[in-house]
């Protein structure tokens, strides 16, 4: 059985842009071959040599095995290094690890990816694995909301994705500037707009914590039932196994019993602060 708490050797494959401090990266294992399955949802530990680790949800397809994708915000030191790192160098990686999105929970209902800012990135999974399996699933509407259209993430994919059949796409900014003809304000602004039918519809849900509250206010205002919105709460996350307690959240770890968690199960708490 393979020690949870060791890295395996991983090589940077591929490295792209995506805003001024975002970027996506492919990693490939060391021996060059096998496959890295995971679920829609889940996270690596990834180990930067002279810096540490730091969790980060992937974001790429998976249907797609033979790399593995995260899409990255450099706010610290081990992300502001990654940014850096030239093509071929080494990262130490640890994982899947987490609970995933309810993909199969979704299946012959309608799917609600509402995402702000770099919560677009471990949803962006649930988005592929609704495209690759059409049939098991009825629409999909995803709402996206970014701080300026320079900020957003995955511009093109998201026109991609609009073109499909029974899909809605729906995009809105803080703030622009001239020759932006989108929606302005927050995402659940968006949500009175999506076409999807509240008893039979599943949202997953990721981004600030505030922008989080407001969208759950106003999924159950459209009438969905609080078991059926499901929130990714990353926050925190240092060993990814529940060993060093900074996740820990009442008598959750965020890394093992979540990072996805339905409503009812955060209700009590959702709302406190520093809980």
């Amino acid at each position: 059985m393979r020690d949870p708490m060791l890295p395996e050797p991983f090589r940077l494959l591929t490295h792209a842009a995506e805003t001024d401090d975002t970027f996506t990266v492919s990693l490939k294992p060391e021996s060059g071959s096998g496959e890295f399955p995971f679920a829609p949802g889940q996270f690596n530990m990834l180990y930067v040599f002279g810096a540490g680790e730091v969790p980060i949800s992937i974001s790429g397809d998976p249907g797609r095995t033979e790399t593995c994708v995260h899409t990255i915000r450099a706010v610290g030191p081990e992300t502001a290094l990654l940014k850096n790192l030239p093509q071929g160098a080494a990262i130490g990686l640890r994982g899947p690890f987490g609970m995933p999105w309810p993909v199969s929970q979704a299946e012959g209902k309608d799917v609600l990816v509402i995402a702000g800012g770099i919560g677009l990135a471990p949803l962006r999974p649930v988005i592929y694995h609704v495209l690759n399996h059409r049939e098991r699933f009825r629409r999909l509407a995803v709402l996206y909301g970014a701080r300026t259209p320079k900020d957003m993430l995955f511009r093109e994919e998201l026109a991609r994705w609009a073109e499909h059949k029974g899909v809605q796409v729906e995009v809105t900014v803080d703030s622009a500037e001239s020759g932006w003809n989108g929606h302005m304000g927050v995402v659940p602004k968006l949500i009175p707009g999506a076409e999807f039918d509240p008893l039979h519809a599943v949202a997953m849900v990721c981004g600030p914590e505030i922008m989080m509250r407001y969208t759950v206010t106003e999924l159950e205002k459209a009438g969905l039932s609080d078991d059926r919105i499901f929130l990714s709460m990353e926050r925190n996350m240092k060993c990814a196994v529940g060993l060093c307690g900074h996740c820990q959240y009442g008598g959750d770890f965020i890394c093992k019993d979540g990072p996805v968690f339905s409503y009812d199960r955060l209700r009590t708490r959702f709302y406190r602060k520093e809980f």
